[in-house]
């Protein structure tokens, strides 16, 4: 099922296609506080591309202002083949020759003396063209890497925000996997790639320019091999775009795939699965593997593809160039020196290097548009449960509790619930029991609006908890489910959760209430023992105790148990019902049990079934009833046995007389 699932997902998210304009839009955004940085960065591209588009400029000036006519002052026979031909070289030369002292012969040292200082301008070019490129790759990096941050903790908010349907229904890991690699693809895509393609494609631009304006003819026959780059580049960047949306995908399938398999290794060994567990990770490994290589393939493919093209242009250059230069008689009326052939070899060599440059980092961004647009995708899901316009912050609970005729579904057409009603008074304990998927749990998680009603109204106090703001609300009512999450923290912190301003005498308070204070201070470090994840180096019984005094230290007003003693042994289940006791003592709480030993001194007990209550009242009335509650009651027991006051006392199977 999930595996069609998958694949219909795959193909959608592979198929449609990328809305680039759309998503480099939200991500200027995120980029826009940084304006003055990236104003540097596009002060020192200029820069640097300036630099690279004067070298060759001053390269067909040392030609032909000072090569050619050294040489040809070195003539040993006037009139030679050779002399005609440096002669002819000076005629045609284009090139704006500024001598110190204009019409001034000049000696061989001068011109020495010349080509040196131009040399010495060259080095001096590459040189402030290393500085401004390695400055605004620092600026570009440390902008990206706040973008970044901001981008994370935004995710991060917002995954906080989203109903616990959202959770239910997508996998951790893919999520986990839209926070880490897909962000970090962002990372690389648009910080290195981004300003790469920028400062390649204003080379482009520049130097095409600078063709153009020395010799149209000649920029034509330099620029004739960009009709197929064109082509190469939009195909083999189509195909990568597919190709690196895929491995977006299958590495969040690696990623929920591991952290499934992690969080289940207890389960894998006890039922003996692992070589079965292995052997699915290393199918959606493969998977991923696959996808990786395709768009790598692609993207490997490109840069030979145009580095031959670059060597196409380059000797059209070079052929072209050399026989209008030895015939004389120019290109299409255009003279062409020696030195403007230096100069054009040069700027095909710069021209090309963006053009590549611009179509393998093209591929990286497309990667980054894939992972920005998981991202994005992510942000735009709209939360489940959302505070309405008008919503108003709760006031102090007196906890009062009513279900009006209350329907509710996960899935659309198939309810859950099916016209809940009860009225739960201030401070009073409801027990609801039932079958396992008769609905309980969803009663529970509706009194906080975990999830929202389809039809009727849950209220407290007689307001409509769709009325108040879901934090206000909450903040009010503590849950405390069957399987309690610790977190990787110390004892105290892990207490203090729900309430990090108490202090450390309160939160001891409420460890020893929950009778938990006993094991913590057997603890190597007590109180401030680190835990491991989800509580690792403590049982189950443990971690459902501090999680009972979690919701102790709240104080809350509403108190909801969903199987709160289930993990524990008989022994601590009585320590727990002696101190719920005095935790449930003016509070109205809601207690979800299969253990009914547990609710005898519910005020009212509610039997759920199929969805609806189909009993109601206390436990002496509901048991003289001998309907369900009856029969769910005696299934637990073996024997029962009157005592004095004429109510039955359980005994446990083990205790059950001899002979029995």
């Amino acid at each position: 099922m999930f595996a069609g699932g998958h694949q219909r997902l795959l193909e959608s998210e592979t198929s449609k296609p990328i809305r680039v304009s759309q998503t480099l839009k939200r991500f200027v955004r995120y980029f826009k506080p940084y304006w003055p940085q990236y104003l540097l960065v596009l002060v020192l591209m200029l820069i640097g591309t300036w630099t690279q588009v004067t070298a060759p400029t001053l390269m067909g000036q040392a030609v032909d202002c000072y090569l050619i006519p050294a040489t040809a002052g070195l003539s040993s026979q006037e009139g030679s083949p050779l002399d005609q031909f440096l002669g002819s070289q000076q005629a045609a030369s284009t090139v704006d020759c500024s001598y110190s002292v204009p019409g001034e012969q000049l000696t061989t040292a001068d011109y020495l003396s010349g080509l040196g200082g131009l040399v010495l301008k060259l080095i001096g070019l590459f040189a402030l063209g290393s500085v401004a490129t390695g400055s605004m790759f620092f600026f570009m990096v440390w902008s990206g890497q706040h973008v970044l941050r901001t981008l994370r903790v935004q995710v991060f908010e917002h995954i906080n925000r989203l109903s616990l349907g959202y959770h239910v229904e997508h996998e951790a890991g893919d999520t986990m996997s839209r926070v880490t690699n897909d962000a970090d693809t962002i990372q690389q895509g648009m910080t290195f790639a981004l300003v790469q393609v920028l400062s390649g494609t204003m080379l482009f631009v520049w130097v095409g320019y600078s063709m153009i304006s020395r010799s149209l003819p000649y920029a034509l026959v330099a620029l004739a091999t960009i009709p197929a780059m064109a082509i190469a580049t939009s195909w083999f960047s189509a195909q990568a775009r597919k190709a690196f949306r895929r491995t977006r995908l299958e590495m969040g399938s690696v990623n929920a795939e591991l952290q499934e398999s992690i969080a289940g290794v207890r389960e894998a060994q006890a039922f003996n699965r692992a070589a079965e567990n292995i052997t699915a990770f290393s199918q959606t490994n493969a998977a991923n593997r696959d996808a990786n290589i395709r768009a790598v393939a692609f993207t490997s493919a490109l840069a030979p593809t145009l580095e031959a093209l670059g060597y196409v242009a380059l000797m059209l250059v070079t052929v072209v160039g050399g026989l209008a230069m030895l015939r004389g008689n120019g290109l299409f009326g255009t003279s062409i020196s020696l030195g403007l052939v230096v100069t054009f070899v040069a700027y095909v060599q710069r021209f090309n290097q963006p053009v590549q440059q611009i179509a393998v980092l093209w591929t990286n961004i497309q990667s980054a548009i894939a992972g920005g647009e998981r991202i994005f995708g992510l942000l735009d899901v709209q939360p489940g449960i959302q505070d309405r316009p008008d919503a108003v912050v709760m006031p102090p609970i007196r906890g009062l509790v009513e279900l009006d005729d209350v329907w509710a579904e996960y899935t659309a057409g198939e309810p859950v619930l099916k016209g809940v009603s009860l009225r739960a008074e201030p401070g009073q304990t409801v027990a609801i029991v039932g079958p396992t998927g008769a609905g309980k749990t969803t009663i529970a998680n509706l009194i906080p609006r975990f999830y929202e009603v389809s039809r009727g109204a849950v209220r407290i106090d007689g307001r409509d908890v769709r009325e108040a703001t879901a934090s206000s609300l909450r903040s009010q009512i503590a849950v405390v489910p069957q399987d309690s999450f610790l977190f990787s923290d110390s004892v105290m912190e892990n207490i203090r959760f729900g309430r990090p301003e108490a202090t450390d005498e309160q939160a001891i308070a409420a460890a020893k209430l929950a009778h938990a204070d006993g094991f913590i201070q057997r603890l190597p470090e007590g109180y401030a023992t680190e835990l491991g994840e989800r509580g690792t180096g403590l049982s189950q019984g443990q971690r459902q105790l501090m999680a009972i005094a979690r919701a102790a230290l709240t104080d809350p007003r509403i108190l909801i148990l969903d199987e709160a003693t289930s993990s524990v042994d008989t022994r601590t289940e009585r320590l727990i019902q002696d101190a719920l006791k005095e935790l449930l003592r003016g509070r109205t709480s809601f207690v979800i049990a299969h253990r009914l030993s547990t609710i005898r001194e519910a005020d009212q007990v509610l039997v759920i079934d199929h969805g609806q209550i189909i009993e109601r009242g206390t436990h002496e009335t509901l048991l003289a009833a001998k309907g369900v509650y009856y029969d769910l009651y005696m299934s637990q027991f073996r024997r029962q046995v009157p005592e004095g006051d004429g109510r039955p006392r359980p005994l446990s199977a083990g205790l059950a007389p001899a002979g029995d």
